[in-house]
């Protein structure tokens, strides 16, 4: 992509979610307690994996990514809006942001790949349990989430880059509390169609490949779940999925919503709101659901607490 105009910006000024000092200061104590939670429960599940033996499946080993991830990109922008909530004047200069949506995109999509992974493997373990281990080795299970992570990163490199080829020569302030692709397009002064129908297609073929794969393991868990004859034994290979299936839906559901849609003012607006659920809740709720509602996660971190002077039986 050519580019028009030689861009006299060197820094963008963030409208945030809110001038409101008041409410700023209620959003930063509100940001920093989510984002310490899902640092605390990211990190540490990604420790208990490792150091737990009996959580060394593949199944654990996609979590632990998945949690990595979720880190990463809540990481690439809660620190700094947690400063400019307390700053007058919310800055980023030209770098920081292109950084930013580099590794914002990057991790999103690893994010989506990552749980189409995830669905593949709940597919193996359901419907072939006895040769779970040899249709998921070890090796295959890298060489899936290396290929994620390798998509990802040239995704997010492609994007940011075809983004600041653009021209920056009016306005540099962006009406939302991150580096976003679509309200820094609505400030270039070079022709965005090209980078407009980048943005939807590469979005559109994510959802749609990602989900593809997701509806596919799960139509045949489906037809396995179906062919138990006891509720019993339906209920627990559905339970063994819910976790999987509730990340799903929250990240879709929002992500579709942020994304496939009309670029407009109002959709700017409403966008601001619904990136606070994307980018700051979700990566505190997704080890939450697969902690919480895991018997072996919860029997792995009671046995860990057990070998200090601590008591876990609130785990029980």
């Amino acid at each position: 992509m050519a580019k028009d105009h030689h861009s006299s910006v060197t820094e963008f000024i963030l409208l945030g979610l809110t001038d409101d000092p008041e409410f700023q200061a209620i959003l930063f104590g509100i940001f920093l307690i989510i984002y310490l939670v899902s640092v605390i429960s990211n990190l540490g599940l990604i420790v208990l994996i490792l150091i737990s033996s009996q959580l060394h499946t593949p199944m654990y080993f996609f979590q632990s990514h998945l949690a990595f991830v979720d880190f990463c990109y809540t990481s690439t922008v809660t620190p700094n809006t947690l400063g400019n909530f307390l700053c007058k004047i919310k800055s980023i200069s030209f770098c920081a942001c292109a950084a930013q949506v580099c590794f914002f995109i990057t991790f999103s999509v690893c994010e989506q790949f990552l749980l189409s992974v995830m669905a593949y493997d709940r597919y193996v373990a359901m419907c072939n349990p006895l040769l779970y281990t040899v249709h998921m080795p070890r090796k295959l299970c890298i060489q899936m989430v290396t290929s994620t992570y390798l998509y990802g990163l040239t995704v997010g490199l492609v994007q940011a880059v075809t983004t600041f080829h653009l021209s920056f020569c009016d306005s540099n302030v962006i009406n939302h509390f991150y580096c976003d692709d679509v309200p820094l397009l609505a400030l270039s002064c070079s022709d965005t169609h090209v980078k407009e129908l980048m943005l939807s297609t590469t979005a559109g073929v994510n959802i749609i490949c990602s989900l593809l794969i997701v509806f596919i393991s799960y139509a045949f868990i489906l037809s396995v779940i179906l062919k138990k004859h006891s509720a019993k034994g339906r209920w627990k290979v559905f339970s063994t999925c819910a976790s999987h299936l509730t990340s799903i839906t929250i990240l879709y559901g929002t992500f579709i919503f942020m994304y496939v849609q009309p670029k407009s003012s109002s959709f700017l607006g409403r966008d601001k709101f619904v990136s606070v659920f994307y980018v700051v809740v979700i990566p505190m709720l997704n080890p939450l659901i697969y902690s919480l509602r895991n018997q072996e996660v919860k029997t792995a971190l009671k046995r860990i607490l057990e070998k200090f002077p601590l008591r876990a039986g609130w785990l029980a």
